[in-house]
């Protein structure tokens, strides 16, 4: 992938969180976290995050910080996969905490493990700055046809 192509597929995964940003109340979280997506496309959604201790906005720990991310990354690469003319309608996600992370950056990689029209689950891995585990987890997201389109 070109750096061109990059930046067009980060450009898209942006323009798509914007606009599932604005239908969900809560949808300022990620940017509220800090997260960074450094690359995105329906196949995989890699971003970073800053961690610091316990002063994460909304008092989330290392832990649940993880999980913000993972989801984040999922959901995504779930639009992504569905594009703009379909929605999420149930997201699940199963996270595995391994370990606490150092103060620094927790980064994020999520991998399509299957994608159809009504369905699309990533696995993800988190890390940090010794790429050490963190987090592993599953989304899975229901799709459903936009309404109006």
């Amino acid at each position: 992938m070109s750096d061109t192509d990059g930046a067009g597929s980060r450009d898209l995964a942006a323009e798509i969180l914007a606009r599932a940003n604005a239908q969900d109340p809560h949808g300022d979280l990620a940017r509220a976290m800090g997260i960074e997506y450094l690359e995105a496309s329906a196949e995989r959604v890699v971003g970073r995050m800053p961690v610091k201790g316990n002063t994460q906005p909304y008092g989330l720990l290392h832990g649940g910080a993880s999980c913000v991310l993972a989801e984040s990354l999922g959901s995504v690469g779930s639009a992504l996969h569905a594009g703009l003319d379909r929605i999420a309608v149930g997201i699940e996600i199963n996270a595995t905490h391994h370990r606490s992370a150092t103060d620094g950056w927790v980064t994020g990689v999520a991998t399509r493990a299957h994608g159809g029209r009504t369905l699309a689950t990533y696995d993800i891995v988190i890390t940090d700055e010794q790429d050490r585990r963190v987090c592993t987890a599953r989304l899975t997201c229901m799709l459903r046809d936009r309404p109006d389109t």
